[in-house]
């Protein structure tokens, strides 16, 4: 049994920093009213914390490699640890939020370094359960966000959802001491430094950008200002990696077709599977008057049905890679259309089926995803991959949530004009998509509420059902990138051959094609 302390370790940092992506998103409405601010600010609690968890974990990845992966594990722990009770502490929006960056930034150190981890303890058979527990953890802990912030907020305070990190985190940091080895990749080279600012100014202006943009307008000066930074920041990324003898990311990686297909599966998992659930939560809440805890219950088919499935596909899902990762976006992609027929008079048992096929889609892709990455490339390059993947996934999310927020506020707009009766039908949109449903329908003359809380109903329906088309497509065009490139050795084998220069690795890497 001592061989699977270093699993459990890991499983429990990983849980925490997955579960606080997601925790938070029913807890928004009670945290604006307690720190006295607009739910639309407080989405910051939630992007802030994935975005500062995707822009860095590219680095840390890289650099774990370098300095130790045990080494970064354990410090990220300690700042996640940090940051959690001062996020539960925090007596404004703007201290929460700002602790919310620093624990992402504990959480990269710690996500950046998981799967390397992972590969170096175990191999063969054992490799496979570990995968399989890893990516159940990974599947339970962010589909069971909502439910365990429900929970804590409506029967304790918003505040518990960061204070239950303590303990947690303080038995992984002990049992990470005691069992986990150390472990790098190459030797002590030069850190790609401005490769990894660029990269974090990169997608961190393109998500502050979309986030602006549906406040704000696409042409103002600011919007405008941060696209802009983010595509010289990109160009310069993408010179920097050419140029570095040791980038955070080998962008010669991309030209074999299996690691360009994980990829783009990794981005758009999370995106697809989980970024709506933010705008479920807030329908579920704001405008069908639902409870925290009730609102957590209804996604919590989702949780049940990834965790069965992830224990079986980590088992298994390493010897079929293309099948368990292209067959996994194609149910997530299912299970969002499935999701999209909401009208005025849907309740959130509409949800629940499509929830449920969605789930058993993430519990295909998560373990699979993972253990494919690691057969792309040497051992000594784990950390790297490692923290591509976690990267991308994390990125997705970000992106997702801000995209997801344009089409939302639009399509609410667009049916608050054609509904007639609203002056402001922008400034409505906007409140709407704050949580706002309540205060917008009080507002009115006594005589009008009940046609306006009937258009609220439909404008809302109808913001879902956009968003969730958009997740949908995300998720079948990234089963149909896995089915047509992904090609790793049957059974999640990690490369063994010394990386071999320009097209003759990619010739390597490509054979003994199954799965």
């Amino acid at each position: 049994m001592r061989k699977w302390w270093p699993l459990a370790a890991i499983c429990l940092g990983t849980f925490m920093l997955l579960l606080d992506v997601t925790i938070v998103t029913v807890a928004l409405p009670a945290m604006a009213t307690d720190l006295g601010t607009s739910l639309s600010e407080l989405e910051w609690v939630v992007d802030t914390y994935a975005l500062a968890l995707a822009a860095l974990l590219l680095g840390v990845g890289s650099r774990a490699d370098r300095i130790g992966r045990r080494k970064v594990y354990l410090v990220g722990l300690v700042v996640f640890t940090a940051a959690s009770v001062a996020c539960a502490v925090a007596p404004t929006a703007g201290v929460l939020i700002g602790a919310r960056a620093v624990q992402g930034i504990g959480a990269a150190g710690m996500f950046g370094t998981t799967i390397a981890l992972l590969g170096m303890h175990y191999g063969g058979r054992d490799r496979g359960v570990a995968f399989a527990v890893w990516g159940a953890t990974n599947s339970v802990a962010a589909a069971a966000g909502p439910l365990v912030g429900g929970l804590l907020t409506q029967y304790l305070d918003w505040r518990w959802i960061f204070f239950v990190n303590l303990p947690v985190c303080l038995a992984a940091v002990a049992m990470t001491l005691l069992s986990v080895r150390e472990s790098r990749g190459q030797g002590r080279q030069r850190a790609d430094v401005l490769g990894t600012v660029a990269f974090t100014v990169a997608s961190g202006a393109l998500t502050f950008g979309l986030i602006r943009a549906h406040s704000d307008g696409w042409t103002t000066p600011f919007t405008l200002g941060l696209f802009g930074t983010a595509a010289v920041a990109l160009a310069l990324f993408v010179v920097a990696e050419t140029r570095h003898e040791h980038p955070v990311l080998d962008l010669s990686l991309f030209r074999r077709p299996s690691f360009t297909g994980i990829m783009t599966a990794a981005l758009f998992l999370q995106g697809a599977a989980f970024a709506y659930l933010l705008y479920e939560s807030l329908w579920m809440q704001s405008v069908l008057g639902y409870e925290p805890v009730e609102a957590g219950l209804y996604l919590l088919p989702m949780c049940a049905s990834a965790f069965v499935v992830s224990a079986l596909a980590g088992r298994f899902g390493p010897w079929l890679p293309r099948a368990t990762i292209g067959g996994g976006l194609a149910l997530i992609a299912l299970g969002s259309a499935m999701q999209a027929g909401l009208d005025a008079g849907s309740s959130g048992g509409s949800l629940v089926a499509g929830l449920v096929v969605a789930g058993l889609g993430v519990g295909l892709v998560t373990p699979s995803l993972s253990a494919a990455a690691l057969a792309t490339v040497p051992p000594e390059r784990g950390g790297m991959v490692g923290g591509a993947v976690n990267t991308f996934r994390q990125l997705g999310f970000a992106l997702g949530i801000a995209v997801f927020g344009v089409i939302f506020q639009s399509r609410i707009e667009s049916v608050l004009r054609a509904g007639g009766g609203v002056p402001d039908p922008h400034g409505a949109a906007v409140a709407l998509s704050g949580g706002q449903a309540r205060s917008v329908v009080a507002g009115l003359p006594e005589g009008d509420r009940d046609a306006m809380a009937h258009l609220v109903r439909e404008a809302f329906a109808s913001g879902l059902n956009a968003v969730l088309v958009v997740a949908a497509a995300l998720g079948a065009v990234a089963s149909l990138v896995v089915v047509a490139t992904v090609r790793v050795p049957a059974g999640g084998t990690e490369q063994r051959r010394p990386a071999l220069p320009g097209p003759a690795a990619d010739a390597a890497l490509e054979t003994g094609k199954s799965g």
